[in-house]
């Protein structure tokens, strides 16, 4: 599933400069951490172009681009958006990230808006198509503006250690404009900051006994979906229905051969599978409790094509599992976490301030060792200080009491709203005049790269928008085609605003 050269953008589609860099962004593998390939691409694309470029140590780049005629003195804008993507795929589609691009498929969603979307996997609008804005606005003669510095970061997806590597010498501009957004009437002020936090166990393997049975659980087809902007809909977790299943079924012996579950921190979990043994009549006890909690994940949690599955799978000679009482301890540790919305922000109506994802569980064996390690991994996100180091502290007791290792990383910073910048009054007036209508001005759960790049940077003056995007994180993400070409001539309207023109 190799896309075309010109990755399939309908030759009508407007605003054509941007489609075709999206294309072209889209055609190169970006998985978070292994960016090297979309960076050269941008870096030498750049160069092509005349633009004076710069690449940090960690693969960042700034690549500078002068005003338009007469807007020389005008201040400098940094347009901001960040390079990689979340790679998952629908089961069965076997595409690989890490060497093929993604596929642009140009339809209608269910209610007849056009949509662009991958092809059974993540589109890499978050937040392709937010580099792709930048670089049109940079490359198109028809756009007015001030000198711009384009700073296209790594890693946003899987640890912000691109923003994290910024100092206030990166670049010059201390006006910016974060094109990471994904809901076209909003313009966003402040964001969640966020921590991972890994459980983490080292157990002795036994050999099953001779009279247990062997079967494997599977639950798919949820919808999964981005840890920050979707928690709200209580979605239904993979990994947690998981675990309620094998300990809802009350099966004498219960022993975990293998478990395994989601797959970023930062997408609900989509898919879990687990191999157990235990005692005989275990595969009937396990099949009772599955039709009814599938039923029940399908009606509470709006998943319609919930699924979980139970097979039978042969013995073998030499299979091995926990024994009963560490698999009890970690299916507990996995229904005793705190997920999903733990609480809302107590003046800003409607807003999540404080979740945790149980995203992640994976084990591992080593030959000639006989030892499972168990990983479960979490993001909790917080715009409180206070009910981050809470729920922080909540998960490590759970942890804890399971008798797992707990360890903390990849914390970022909030971002603290600031109504009274003048950047959002010159962006609200542009907007006002050019929709007859009020944008919504708010804070988002997810994480945004502001709160950190004020922190690094110092003082700066940022709002963030961009494109309706949907489903991000997962294989149902679609960026509507009208919002872009909306988005763009706000961004281009904003622009001229900034440069006096």
């Amino acid at each position: 599933m190799t896309p075309s050269k010109d990755n399939n953008i309908p030759a009508s589609i407007e605003p054509k400069l941007l489609w075709r860099l999206f294309g072209d962004i889209a055609n190169v593998p970006r998985p978070s951490k292994f960016e090297q390939r979309i960076c050269k691409h941008l870096h030498d694309f750049a160069v092509e172009k005349g633009l004076s470029v710069r690449t940090d140590d960690i693969g960042n780049l700034v690549i500078a681009v002068p005003a338009s005629k007469g807007c020389e003195s005008a201040p400098t804008v940094v347009l901001q958006g960040h390079v990689d993507m979340v790679c998952e795929q629908n089961a069965g589609t076997n595409h690989n990230f890490d060497e093929q691009g993604i596929s642009l498929v140009f339809d209608n969603d269910a209610h007849g808006e056009a949509i662009c979307r991958g092809d059974g996997t993540t589109l890499g609008a978050d937040n392709g198509i937010g580099v792709a804005m930048a670089l049109a606005a940079a490359l198109s003669p028809d756009v007015t503006h001030g000198p711009l510095e384009l700073l296209l970061t790594v890693d946003e997806e899987a640890g912000m250690s691109g923003a994290k590597a910024l100092t206030p010498s990166s670049f010059t501009g201390r006006v910016l404009l974060n094109l990471d957004s994904e809901e076209d009437d909003a313009l966003y002020i402040g964001c969640a900051g966020g921590c991972d936090t890994t459980l983490t166990w080292s157990m002795p393997l036994h050999s099953a006994g001779s009279g247990a049975e062997r079967v494997r659980v599977v639950v798919d087809g949820l919808r999964g979906g981005h840890s920050g902007c979707d928690v709200h809909e209580n979605r239904g977790n993979a990994v947690r229905v998981l675990a309620r299943t094998l300990l809802t079924a009350e099966v004498n012996g219960l022993c975990l051969e293998t478990i395994t579950g989601g797959s970023k921190r930062n997408a609900i979990a989509r898919s879990a599978d687990a191999v157990i043994l235990g005692s005989s009549g275990t595969k009937a006890k396990l099949e009772a409790v599955a039709e009814r909690i599938s039923r029940e994940v399908s009606q509470m949690c709006r998943e319609p094509n919930a699924s979980i599955r139970v097979e039978h799978v042969e013995r073998s000679a030499d299979t091995m599992a926990l024994n009963a009482e560490d698999t009890l301890r970690v299916l507990q540790a996995l229904t005793g976490l705190p997920h999903g919305v733990l609480g809302l922000h107590p003046t800003v109506p409607g807003l999540v301030e404080t979740s945790n994802n149980v995203a992640t569980i994976g084990c591992t064996t080593r030959q000639n060792d006989p030892t499972m390690h168990v990983e479960i991994g979490n993001l909790t996100r917080s715009s409180s200080t206070h009910w981050m180091a809470t729920t922080l502290h909540q998960i490590a007791s759970v942890g804890r009491l399971a008798r797992a290792d707990v360890c903390f990383g990849n914390d970022y910073p909030g971002w603290d709203p600031n109504p009274d910048s003048p950047l959002l009054a010159k962006c609200r007036r542009v907007y006002s005049s050019m929709f007859k209508d009020e944008p919504k001005v708010a804070a988002i759960h997810a994480g945004l790269e502001c709160g950190i790049i004020g922190e690094r940077v110092g003082t700066m003056d940022m709002i963030s928008f961009g494109p309706r995007i949907e489903g991000a994180h997962s294989p149902d993400e679609r960026v509507y085609v009208a919002s872009v070409q909306k988005m763009w001539a706000y961004l281009t309207a904003v622009l001229k605003e900034l440069a006096g023109a």
